[in-house]
């Protein structure tokens, strides 16, 4: 992989493509979806980013490799951003029954 392709990568498929999955799973978490819609979402998500970098950048469009890379790459974005909202929102619309432990967890509250 040489320079052009890494700063490629990094900024559509990280920058660009990450941060729209990782608004993609708030949105999921945000309607109280299942965490299942992600899978879907993220397949017609990472076609889409081929399509994009075989249009402007002259990469193989029907890449197995690259196509699973950028699927891991965008569904691990949008678990994490779904994950941190459905932490968000059980700590705040549930404030009586559960509280914060890390970012990425919560447990019940115990009884006073």
């Amino acid at each position: 992989m040489n320079s052009h392709e890494l700063l490629t990568f990094l900024l559509v498929s990280v920058l660009l493509f990450g941060s729209t999955a990782y608004m993609m799973g708030q949105a999921v978490a945000g309607q109280w979806q299942s965490h299942y819609l992600l899978i879907g979402y993220s397949l017609l998500l990472t076609l889409f980013e081929r399509f994009i970098l075989f249009a402007l950048f002259k990469q193989d469009l029907l890449s197995i490799t690259g196509y699973l890379l950028d699927f891991l790459l965008i569904y691990a974005f949008s678990r994490l951003g779904y994950r941190l909202t459905q932490v968000h929102k059980m700590v705040t619309q549930y404030p009586w029954l559960y509280e914060k432990v890390t970012p990425f967890n919560w447990r019940e509250k115990s009884p006073v």
